[in-house]
């Protein structure tokens, strides 16, 4: 108890030094002090990411902070398809410049008037928002529900890598596809098993006790795949159906999750599945596909897009809350392993231009982080 109190003291000395009220913000902002610029990574044109104007190096304000928002000090940020595929070549041109990223990992700096979850000091991974700038850079601003304890025995590097992933494959499993304790021992083919996603999914999947069939394309893939959960994985450059037939699922399979356009396997994917089978897709298709198959044998079609509760304010959002919370659990209590492959340093607009080339090329096993400035 005495160490308890002596504790306490020296925390709350530490912060009495070095934080402040800026009353002036009509927030009523507790944070510690704060720099008026920070470093950050932008775009203003959308180009071809081996022109050096693709991303640059830019010094802007910090971000305001909403109500519920926090402020976090980004230590480290992940890079994912979706950054790549928001930077891709398009006529627009910003008048301010644009910040990616929407996946990663630091401590809370200061906090809105009526944000109550997080306090400042807390060592937090999160998801962003699409529609603001995101965490390529020093400090990013965002609403509490998308941002989690960070996982005790993870690194900055390692929690930043998981929470996009993580939360997109399990949205899908348990809230779109409904997923549960009921369904042991069920099949499920899960289509480029090897992603980001896909690698996520194939342990929670197995943690189920389904039957994981993953997809892969080279050998290190098929590798890294098994490594995460897929106790058989067949080869998507190939003909599916024969493939599953070969194995005994010759009468299909009750679950499909597509991690990938979903347009060139439609057809196999309707041959498959079994009647009242499940299909979940997290990918837009590239092409019109025929939905009639569906109804013939009354299967259920399902799309995840991880910030849809965001972005229509549903009821339901503070689910990213207790998703969060309850997967930082998982990856503590080793349920669930981080699927961090790359890490490259400095977080500046070099590394950055390298990190989305990567990406780009399709070839990325696991997932690839950024950190310090």
């Amino acid at each position: 108890m005495i160490w308890s109190i002596l504790l306490i003291v020296v925390v709350a000395s530490a912060a009495e030094r070095n934080t402040f009220v800026n009353s002036a913000n009509s927030n009523k902002i507790m944070a510690v002090k704060l720099p008026n610029l920070m470093k950050a990574v932008g775009l203003y044109k959308y180009l071809p990411i081996s022109d050096v104007n693709s991303l640059v190096d830019i010094e802007v304000k910090l971000p305001s902070l909403g109500k519920t928002d926090v402020l976090v000090e980004v230590k480290a940020t992940s890079v994912n398809p979706i950054d790549t595929k928001q930077r891709a070549p398009k006529p627009n041109i910003e008048t301010t410049p644009r910040i990616l990223g929407w996946d990663g990992a630091g401590v809370v700096v200061a906090k809105g008037e009526n944000a109550s979850i997080h306090n400042i000091g807390d060592e937090v991974f999160f998801i962003g928002d699409l529609r603001k700038n995101g965490s390529n850079a020093q400090y990013v601003a965002l609403d509490e529900i998308l941002v989690g304890p960070k996982p005790k025995n993870f690194t900055f590097e390692q929690a930043a890598a998981m929470p996009l992933t993580t939360v997109t494959a399990f949205e899908c499993i348990y809230d779109r596809m409904l997923i549960s304790e009921k369904d042991k021992g069920k099949s499920i083919l899960v289509i480029n098993s090897a992603g980001g996603v896909g690698s996520i999914a194939t342990q929670l999947l197995k943690n189920i006790g389904l039957k994981v069939i993953g997809t892969a394309s080279r050998p290190e893939s098929e590798e890294y795949t098994r490594k995460h959960g897929a106790e058989i994985v067949l080869n998507h450059t190939k003909d599916l159906e024969e493939q599953l037939k070969s194995i005994g699922y010759g009468a299909g399979v009750d679950f499909i999750l597509v991690n990938y356009d979903p347009f060139p396997y439609w057809n196999t994917l309707m041959k498959v599945v079994k009647p009242q089978g499940k299909i979940a897709l997290i990918v837009d298709s590239s092409g019109l596909v025929d939905l009639r198959p569906l109804k013939d044998k009354s299967i259920t079609l399902v799309s995840e897009m991880m910030l849809t509760k965001l972005k229509y304010n549903t009821e339901d959002q503070f689910r990213y809350q207790e998703i969060l919370k309850t997967v930082s659990k998982m990856f503590g209590e080793g349920n669930l392993n981080c699927t961090l492959t790359k890490t490259m340093s400095p977080i500046n607009a070099a590394n950055l231009r390298e990190a989305h080339r990567i990406i780009e090329e399709k070839k990325m096993l696991g997932k690839l982080v950024l950190s310090g400035f």
